[in-house]
Formats: structure tokens, C-alpha cells, sequence
């Protein structure tokens, strides 16, 4: 059984772990029940009603978090060479063509966060799609991660524009922010994912789509959040 500090035990005098309580009231809780010494992100957890087995239930989308996540993302963009110094002028981090991908090929190390392509860079990205894919990182026209217009998908992400999809038992995890956040920023973002989430829903998903819905903090306990 883990140990917990007396400060931790502290912060859960009068909380009642077994109710489910307003996003307001559940993004309070976890602001104060984190005693890391850091800046904790803050996340929400959601057990979807989904057979994760089944490829027209799966749930990928992306959605702008209106305040961000806190986090500066290191963005990939697979160019063709008259669009690198684009890409780079716009704030991608790692920039190139066919060398790249023969890098990651070889390497098989992925050193960035989320990745964009222009369509004429598909083809070629297919020598790596195994690599990206197991990483959750493949560039998708679905998540608007492919497109010709390469400075606004890099602007996008930079603005707090994140990518979520569901997990081999059928859970979704997001990032939403920080601990130091504002309560109204946290709760807005969680609304803007929440509207997302929902409009993401697969036409082969069971009618209780989103079961339960939890906010945590980075080694925080969680809190159900009244759906």
C-alpha cells in the first residue's frame, strides 16, 4: 500500500471521494488537493462506452483549448524543401523531408510532442507510419494535422490546439492545463474538450457514450465530475 504524506492526507480532510460534483467545484478540489512541488498539470480522465476492438467505434479528434494546455509543444513538420523555412518561420521545432524520415526510420526516436505534413508528404511518411502511429503521432487529415496550409496548422498547436484519442480500454486521457491556472480557464477548456468529445462521437458507440468523467492533477487523486 503507498504511502501518502500527512500534507496530502491534509488536503482530503472533508472530501467525499464517492460523489460526483460540478466542474467548478471539481477543478477547486484538485487545485487544492495537489502538493507536488511543481506546477501539476491538470487532467481529465473519461471512460467512454465504447468496444475499443471494433474500428468504427474508435475516437480520434482535435480540439483548441481556448487557454492552452502550459505546455510549449515541440512540433515535427514533414515538408517538401520549398516549405521548410516556412515551417520554420511559423515555430516548428524539428523541420525536413525524405532525410528526416530516414533519420526516424534508422533511429526509430521521435523528438517532438505532435507533427504536421503537407499532403504531398503522405507517400513518404508511410516508411514511418508504424513508428508515429504506436506514438499516437501520425499526422492525420482527421485531426487537421495534414494540410497545405502549414503555418496555420503550427500556429493552431502552438495556440493550444491539442489531438485526443481513445486507449486500448477505451479511455480517453487529456491535458487541460495547470494547477496555477485560473479556475474559469480550467473550466473553460474543459467545456471546449467536453463539446469535442461529444461531437466526436463514433455512429457504432453504445448510447451511454461518456460514462464517467474524472479531473485529476499530476499524482493527484481524482474527482468525478457530474456529466
Amino acid at each position: 500500500m503507498q504511502k501518502r504524506s500527512k500534507r496530502y492526507s491534509a488536503s482530503l480532510e472533508g472530501v467525499d471521494a464517492n460523489r460526483s460534483y460540478p466542474s467548478k467545484e471539481a477543478i477547486d478540489l484538485v487545485k487544492k488537493t495537489s502538493t507536488v512541488k511543481f506546477d501539476a498539470s491538470v487532467e481529465v480522465h473519461v471512460r467512454l462506452g465504447i468496444d475499443p476492438k471494433q474500428t468504427d467505434q474508435s475516437v480520434r479528434f482535435a480540439v483548441k483549448l481556448p487557454h492552452g494546455t502550459g505546455k510549449k509543444k515541440r512540433i515535427a513538420a514533414f515538408v517538401t524543401p520549398a516549405r521548410e523555412a516556412e515551417a520554420k518561420g511559423a515555430g516548428a521545432s524539428l523541420v525536413g523531408g525524405e532525410e528526416l524520415i530516414a533519420k526516424i526510420k534508422q533511429t526509430e526516436k521521435l523528438d517532438f510532442d505532435v507533427a504536421v505534413a503537407e499532403p504531398a508528404m503522405m507517400k513518404n511518411l508511410a516508411a514511418i507510419a508504424k513508428i508515429l502511429g504506436t506514438k499516437g503521432k501520425m499526422p492525420s487529415p482527421k485531426t487537421g494535422s495534414v494540410s497545405p496550409d502549414i503555418t496555420r496548422m503550427i500556429q493552431e498547436i502552438a495556440g493550444g490546439k491539442v489531438e485526443s484519442k481513445n486507449d486500448d480500454d477505451g479511455n480517453i486521457h487529456q491535458v487541460v492545463g495547470k494547477v496555477s491556472f485560473e479556475t474559469e480557464k480550467l473550466e473553460a477548456n474543459l467545456k471546449a474538450f467536453m463539446e469535442a468529445l461529444r461531437a466526436a462521437k463514433p455512429k457504432g458507440a453504445k448510447q451511454d457514450f461518456i460514462r464517467t468523467v474524472t479531473l485529476a492533477s499530476s499524482m493527484g487523486p481524482g474527482f468525478r465530475v457530474s456529466i
